[in-house]
């Protein structure tokens, strides 16, 4: 792999000063060794980040909204609608929509991706099949980790247990869950983390997705996390019954959260969606809280979700753009609190997902992208498109700046 020296740059925590890294075999490197012939490369003062995380989208199901009538717009609906569009899946279908996600996601500078991938005895593991051979065909351009999860229930629907340790035992790294849909969303949820331990994956789970605080399933994630010793290996999505808690019980199980290392991710377009449509007027925001769950310990993610079906029917796969969404939403606006948003898709991402060698430090992954902003809070406040990426070191996308054709050009 050839050497990359790299100038006229900018880095994150000292944006005013033009600064260098150098890569070498696929990671930024102090210096270059001996028999290196580094390729020059002048990033016109660019602004350098490591490449963008999505921590939860769903590749199977993308890009399916002309085969769904859509009517009440609600979480139910959009269920119904996608098992029944799903009963007509193929590898093929599964595997072109995929991509076609994929690509906008590598155009917008997302370089590592966990999919939740539906596992039932009505689909197989045809989807799961799809998007392994995504993850072989793009592992240029982005890592894609694959959980695998019940979408259509786990006790209730006999065969599912079965097909998800197949796909476990076929390369699946993450188990996932949707206990709103199970009978028994408790012993759902136990028993997930029973077949974690026993394949020793990570879980992430859809949870508490509606803004009724009552009947949160979220303290059972806790005592299974607690008991079994999974801390910092278990995430919950959604969690909008979150954003109804009062300060002083948010507090109180932002502890928890903090305490017994569960993760949280956030999916706005997808929650202000769905949220709220029993509401006439006075419309709740709906999203989880993460500036206040961040402030209090715990790890924290903003995700795409869904594109083009009946969960969200817009998006672009822009992860700087879900950043932005979630900040306006939040009211979140100072340089310090953009910055903040801007680690949800990165660095804290990181965290989540556990990955090794992330940033841009000598010995990390040479996966960044380069923009055309003056400091990391306005690439969210200002929508900044990427404009370069590389992964490994090797160029995977370039985006020109535009360019006004004034009367005189």
């Amino acid at each position: 792999m050839s050497a990359l020296y790299l100038h006229n740059l900018r880095l994150p925590d000292a944006p005013t000063r033009l600064a260098e890294l150098r890569v070498e075999q696929g990671r930024f490197v102090d210096a270059f060794s001996a028999d290196a012939c580094p390729r020059e490369l002048d990033l016109g003062g660019g602004l350098v980040l490591p490449g963008l995380i999505e921590t939860h989208i769903h590749l199977d199901k993308a890009c399916i909204l002309e085969r769904c009538n859509l009517r009440a717009g609600t979480l139910a609906e959009a269920i119904a609608e996608t098992s029944a569009a799903k009963a007509g899946f193929t590898e093929a279908d599964v595997y072109q929509r995929g991509a076609r996600v994929l690509e906008l996601a590598i155009a917008q500078g997302t370089m590592h991706m966990r999919t939740h991938v539906e596992i039932d005895p009505q689909i197989g593991l045809t989807g799961f099949n799809a998007v392994r051979r995504l993850q072989a065909d793009y592992a240029w351009a982005v890592d894609l980790q694959l959980c695998v999860f019940p979408q259509e229930g786990l006790l209730n629907n006999p065969g599912t247990e079965a097909l998800l340790c197949q796909a476990l035992a076929q390369g699946a790294e993450v188990l996932g869950g949707c206990p709103y849909t199970d009978s028994d969303p408790h012993g759902h949820i136990r028993r997930l983390f029973e077949l974690a331990v026993a394949h020793d994956c990570d879980l992430d789970f859809h949870l508490d997705f509606d803004l009724d605080p009552a009947g949160m399933t979220l303290p059972e994630v806790l005592r299974c996390t607690e008991r079994h010793g999974w801390g910092g290996r278990v995430t919950v999505g959604h969690a909008t019954k979150l954003s109804m808690l009062a300060a002083e019980p948010l507090q109180a199980i932002t502890a928890q959260l903090a305490a017994a290392g569960v993760q949280v991710t956030c999916l706005p377009s997808t929650d202000l969606y769905l949220g709220g449509r029993q509401c006439s007027h006075g419309k709740p925001r709906g999203l989880a809280p993460l500036e206040r769950l961040h402030a209090g310990g715990v790890t924290c993610s903003l995700s795409t979700n869904n594109l083009g079906n009946p969960f969200t029917p817009y998006g672009d796969a822009s992860l700087i753009r879900q950043a932005n969404l979630y900040a306006n939403v939040a009211q979140l606006g100072t340089t310090a609190e953009l910055q903040t948003c801007l680690g949800w898709i990165s660095s804290d991402s990181a965290r989540l997902l556990r990955l090794r060698d992330y940033g841009l430090a000598p010995g990390c992954r040479a996966d960044f992208i380069v923009l055309d902003a003056p400091h990391p809070a306005a690439v969210i406040g200002e929508l900044s498109p990427p404009l370069l990426g590389f992964k490994n070191g090797r160029q995977t996308f370039v985006r020109e700046r535009p360019r006004l054709l004034r009367p005189s050009d």
